[in-house]
């Protein structure tokens, strides 16, 4: 399976595909939110992609989006695409049967919440993906992120499961679908 050509298409003024030099930027929010939630920050494992955001996104051709004002990283959100999923990977980890993507690293500085950054950034991802002929996005959230809950049901995604995720909190998490 070929991996689709990301281009900047028609995303809005603010968001654009991240670079190698922003690296930086979306690790100190990314960070700043885990520390918020005092959750465990990991560079070896869990968020080793944030220090290799060249080599596990950009050269992967997997789309990774930055929300940026006056200079400033103040979002992200990546996708994982992937052959449709049609039975649980043997990797422990349980995923959302039937989809073909999944929406990753959505964050939102604190800084810069209440603004509609996360929506954007998610419709971006929504329309990329329905350009790029995927049918369904997979998405896992701690469940103490109710805002970004609401967010989720209101763009179409339905919640089918939870799990506890593999990061060093064993945080629990839904997992919601959107169909595209």
């Amino acid at each position: 399976m070929s991996t689709p050509e990301i281009s900047p298409s028609s995303a809005p003024p603010n968001i654009r595909m991240a670079t190698a030099e922003d690296q930086p930027g979306v690790i100190d929010v990314i960070k700043t939110v885990y520390e918020e939630y005092s959750f465990t920050w990991d560079p070896d494992d869990y968020h080793y992609d944030l220090y290799h955001l060249q080599e596990v996104y950009l050269d992967a051709g997997l789309p990774f989006w930055v929300f940026e004002t006056d200079g400033l990283i103040q979002g992200t959100l990546a996708l994982d695409l992937y052959p449709l999923i049609s039975e649980q990977p043997e990797t422990g980890l349980m995923r959302v049967l039937g989809t073909d993507c999944s929406m990753e690293r959505l964050y939102v500085h604190p800084r810069a919440r209440r603004q509609g950054i996360a929506r954007k950034l998610c419709l971006a991802a929504v329309q990329w993906a329905k350009e790029n002929g995927r049918t369904a996005m997979e998405i896992w959230s701690d469940k103490r992120f109710g805002a970004a809950h609401a967010l989720y049901i209101d763009l179409g995604a339905r919640i089918v499961g939870d799990r506890v995720c593999d990061d060093p909190d064993e945080s629990p998490e839904f997992g919601l679908v959107l169909n595209l």
